[in-house]
């Protein structure tokens, strides 16, 4: 688009220019354009562009680009009922196996002897705030309205209890507090009620898992997802030969993950997704994305 704004009407002109198909009713065209919005539908029909002048490759249509875009809302959709699931059961074992091991520190997610310094003080930069003092904030607490309850009865108090604290951590916070957890047998305990042995694959493999539930949330693209590194091996989970980078490696792993929550969780979860890429088995183009960027067979 260039530099400067332009309005439906030559945005129009500038798809047709480029070659793609408008297969649609001008008013059709234009509901999209301001619906969805020219940005953003460019983040799927950048998938049928052939050069940097973004020119359309030969036959491609802008209800395939409509198709794929649908395929990643309804696939956002289904990750986020199921992650959240995973992300309740990390939190409410978080909560449950620390709190018990150190009772006499309600609030040990800010006790230096139960949590490493990176999270509660961050002395490696000392101008640099920590985790702990960009979350733990006054708009922290008066947004939560448990948190505000408890300060307010309890003034002396500098921090809630972590059974409060923790249910209003984002998953990307509680993760990044359970790395910084200093006692390996917590850890350990944690990581094998999701099937995890080894601690060390269970953090690798739930940074992914939370990343995944961060773009979902943010309505990002997913159909070209690709890990920043490859996913840990662990025995139970088969990923495809040596793909262990794409969004459906990520599947396997949530489903791995879902299978130590709730089996019928997991059944259900498969199926869904599933019939969603099915939905879509008459359009070849689409079939062919979720075959090779996806690499869902």
């Amino acid at each position: 688009m260039g530099k400067k704004a332009t309005i439906t009407k030559d945005q129009i002109k500038i798809l047709e220019g480029r070659g793609l198909t408008l297969d649609y009713e001008p008013a059709e065209i234009k509901d999209f354009l301001l619906d969805i919005g020219y940005y953003r539908l460019g983040f799927y029909w950048h998938h049928f562009e052939v050069d940097d002048d973004h020119n359309f490759a030969k036959g491609s249509k802008l209800s395939d680009v409509i198709a794929l875009y649908y395929l990643d809302v309804d696939l956002r959709s289904i990750l986020l009922k199921y992650l959240n699931r995973i992300e309740i059961n990390f939190r409410t074992k978080v909560i449950y196996y620390v709190s018990n091991k150190f009772r006499t520190s309600p609030a040990w997610f800010a006790d230096d002897t139960i949590v490493d310094n990176y999270f509660i003080h961050d002395e490696t930069f000392p101008y640099r705030k920590s985790m702990l003092n960009r979350v733990y904030t006054e708009d922290f607490i008066k947004n939560n309205k448990t948190l505000k309850n408890h300060h307010l009865n309890n003034p002396d108090d500098s921090y809630a209890p972590a059974w409060k604290t923790l249910e209003f951590f984002t998953f990307g916070v509680l993760l990044n507090l359970f790395k910084n957890v200093r006692n390996e047998d917590i850890k350990k305990r944690v990581s094998e009620s999701l099937g995890f042995l080894n601690p060390k694959k269970f953090e690798n493999l739930m940074t992914t898992v939370v990343l995944i539930r961060n773009i979902c949330s943010h309505g990002d693209v997913l159909y070209d997802f690709k890990t920043p590194r490859a996913l840990s091996v662990i025995p139970g989970i088969e990923f495809e030969g040596s793909d262990r980078s794409s969004l459906n490696a990520c599947l396997k792993v949530i489903s791995y993950l879902l299978e130590h929550i709730s089996v019928n969780r997991k059944n259900d979860f498969l199926k869904e997704i599933d019939e969603l890429f099915k939905k879509n088995a008459e359009n070849q183009e689409i079939q062919k994305i979720i075959a090779d960027k996806i690499k869902y067979k």
